[in-house]
């Protein structure tokens, strides 16, 4: 037990919890097995074990015997930061438990308040003056299972089970067994594990849920959450509490959301990583966004443009004045597009500045403007101050309002190349929000010139991928006709361990190029209807994303199912 066995021992005695005969009995009894240390200590255990003394009743012998407040331990749930003070070797060998710390002091529940030595030992291994509070020795261990031996058990990080990672994956495989993994606290791993996994599967979101009964964990793959094992429920919030101290938000704050950044090395790479808490009404939901820099570094066949797309593109990113706006909906791309173009067109006789909230990744020689709202660094009065500096092209992250509008439009009508994202369904209808707004439509006409509209399909898996004749009814669904089935190269995945058995294996971009010539320039000055000029833009060439998807089915880049479900038919 510990090195004031023998004083406790006489407490217990004194206080008569204990006859000194059934003492004196067990005492007879241990003596003869010469292997035991502490005859007293080996006493107080089996008085504890034959159920002859509680540990409640200890508790409150040497809680009243030192002074020390009696603390009960089943509801307490420290934060990430006090869990990680002691390593779990310490909290067994000493049989305590971390409660609260500050910058000078830590407090810990003790099974013994009394044992000098152990208390020292803990101060000098933290840094601080340790305060002991005392404890029943069986919620202690009850404790020390809930917050630390429970996670190193979580299993859903077992190996064996998850997708086998290629080659260029082994790093991320690799990096959740660093060397100095024994020296960090449970939580730390379960966290560096679950970013880690993360990574090896390609996502890119993890979502942390609190339900009634359950805190379930998914991960966003390919634009499809896949629910994994879930750690126990009691674990909640010493995880929440672990990720808002990474994130850099207040963890007491737990009624308002709250955003924040995590960089963390995994393997050979820093990882960023932007956080979003929720306060909902089993605790706080957490959505981690993984912000992955080598999408970055995609060319324009990756993103899926042909190559008469990606020529018609080229074209228009590389205009000297005008606005150029990418549509559609949260999640389908739009950021990845304009940073891939800006990527593109980067080069050092031309200077980009973007103003984004937030920034999410950096741009190697790209000046990049955060918005703070609270110190009124807004998009508009960004913009204000970023044509000051005589850029170039300017890229916003979202034209939100009329102002911001505006000064995009002005910019771009006084020599800026300006880029910009816009929640419109389709391509046309963007030239129509900017009039909602209310830009006036002679100004819409004369800084237009072209509109990108998107959606994100999921390919169809390199490895397992393989011919098959789609049914009639899903040929019909997509308006294929018989004279474009000739060359068809129907392609599916039929699942394996690289993508997870799920046949897809990343995504690529379905998309609708609205080019605002001369004659639609006019049609936007008079107000023409949405109909009439997307039927106009049709006659001219534009390709509707339905259409684009259709291509990229007959090349057996994708599946008919996928098309169907992300793009909409087109009835002009």
């Amino acid at each position: 037990m510990t090195s004031s066995d023998d004083f406790v021992l006489q407490l217990i005695i004194d206080r008569s919890l204990v006859s000194h005969d059934a003492v004196d009995t067990l005492r007879a009894d241990l003596e003869a097995t010469e292997s035991i240390d502490s005859i007293d200590g080996a006493i107080i255990q089996k008085l504890l074990e034959d159920q002859q003394l509680s540990s409640l009743q200890l508790a409150e012998l040497l809680a009243e015997e030192s002074g020390a407040e009696l603390v009960r331990l089943q509801d307490v749930a420290p934060q990430a930061a006090v869990l990680e003070a002691l390593d779990v070797q310490v909290v067994k060998r000493y049989k305590v438990f971390p409660l609260e710390m500050d910058d000078y002091e830590l407090n810990v529940a003790v099974f013994d308040p009394l044992d000098i030595d152990a208390i020292d030992n803990i101060s000098h291994l933290v840094g601080r003056s340790v305060t002991t509070s005392a404890a029943p020795l069986d919620e202690i261990e009850q404790a020390i299972q809930k917050f630390y031996d429970a996670v190193e058990s979580t299993s859903f990080f077992d190996e064996s089970s998850a997708e086998q990672p290629t080659e260029s994956e082994d790093e991320y495989a690799d990096s959740t067994a660093d060397a100095s993994e024994g020296e960090e606290a449970p939580i730390i791993r379960f966290v560096r594990k679950l970013i880690g996994e993360a990574m090896k599967r390609r996502a890119s979101d993890i979502h942390l849920e609190p339900l009634e009964n359950r805190f379930r964990i998914r991960y966003r793959i390919d634009g499809v959450l896949h629910e994994i094992e879930n750690p126990p429920k009691r674990l909640q919030p010493a995880i929440i509490s672990r990720l808002k101290l990474m994130s850099d938000v207040s963890i007491a704050e737990k009624r308002v959301p709250q955003d924040g950044r995590i960089n963390i090395t995994i393997g050979p790479k820093v990882i960023d990583l932007r956080v979003s808490t929720l306060p909902t009404a089993f605790g706080e939901s957490i959505v981690m966004r993984i912000l992955d820099k080598e999408s970055l570094r995609l060319g324009l066949p990756e993103l899926g443009f042909f190559s008469d797309d990606q020529e018609n593109f080229e074209r228009v990113i590389s205009l000297p004045d005008g606005i150029f706006l990418v549509t559609g909906p949260t999640g389908s791309g739009k950021s990845t597009t304009l940073y891939s173009a800006l990527n593109c067109i980067n080069n050092p006789d031309r200077k980009i500045i973007t103003v984004e909230d937030p920034v999410e990744y950096e741009l190697s020689g790209v000046n990049q403007v955060q918005v703070q709202r609270d110190v009124g660094m807004t998009f508009s009065a960004a913009l204000r101050s970023m044509l000051r500096q005589a850029p170039n092209i300017i890229m916003v992250g979202e034209i939100r309002d009329k102002e911001t509008a505006e000064i995009s439009v002005n910019a771009s009508l006084t020599g800026h190349m300006v880029f910009s994202t816009l929640h419109t369904n389709d391509a046309p209808s963007a030239v129509s929000r900017l009039v909602d707004i209310g830009i006036k439509p002679f100004l819409v006409a004369a800084s237009v010139r072209a509109v990108l509209a998107q959606r994100l399909v999921r390919k169809n898996c390199p490895h397992c991928k393989e011919s098959y004749q789609p049914s009639e009814r899903l040929l019909d669904s997509l308006g294929l006709r018989a004279s474009q089935l000739a060359d068809a190269n129907f392609m599916h995945g039929t699942g394996c361990e690289k993508c997870g058995s799920t046949g897809f294996r990343g995504r690529v971009g379905v998309f609708e190029l609205f080019n605002v010539n001369e004659e639609l320039q006019s049609m936007v000055y008079e107000q023409a209807s949405l109909v009439a000029m997307r039927k106009k833009a049709r006659e001219m060439g534009m390709r509707s994303m339905r259409e684009d998807g259709i291509r990229k089915v007959l090349a057996g880049v994708t599946t008919p199912e996928e098309v169907l479900h992300a793009t909409v038919v087109d009835s002009i």
